[in-house]
């Protein structure tokens, strides 16, 4: 069973900062990924899978006018390729529309982390590429014995 755990952290300066870049390079990477799969489809008429957008994302990294996705952790960059490719599977099973382009002032900013992205000990949560860990306060205590699988860190319309 899948459960959610709502919680809250007070982040420093420094957080910030790399959370900001996080959610910048998450949606850049969506957003490059589905104009490509769009553009693909249209003049090759055929489809991409994630492994060709995985592909994609890694010369990405090492072209030099998209370094800078190198300074924040690959997991949320991955995960963002994984939410797309959900979204055209769920498009193609007529379940949702087409997946739009995320907006920088309309979208929720957030970043998903998986087991690979983050560590949780004795109750600190470090997410990777972060020298501290986040001054998290969760809304219940987790069960005895449990660590979280995923962690996806948001940002809401009024920057918190």
């Amino acid at each position: 069973m899948k459960r959610s755990f709502k919680y809250r952290f007070h982040p420093t300066p420094e957080q910030v900062d790399q959370l900001n870049r996080t959610f910048g390079c998450v949606r850049l990477v969506y957003n490059k990924a589905l104009e490509q799969r769009a553009r693909v489809y249209a003049t090759e008429s055929r489809s991409m899978a994630y492994v060709q957008s995985s592909a994609a994302l890694t010369r990405w990294k090492k072209s030099d006018d998209l370094a800078f996705l190198n300074e924040v952790s690959s997991v949320p960059l991955q995960q963002s390729l994984r939410h797309l490719q959900s979204a055209y599977a769920a498009f193609f099973a007529k379940c949702s529309r087409h997946p739009s382009f995320k907006s920088k002032r309309k979208s929720r900013a957030s970043a998903e982390y998986t087991r690979s992205g983050f560590t949780y000990r004795d109750g600190h949560l470090t997410l990777a590429k972060q020298a501290t860990p986040l001054d998290v306060v969760w809304s219940r205590p987790l069960p005895e014995g449990t660590t979280p699988s995923t962690v996806t860190v948001s940002r809401d319309a009024a920057n918190r």
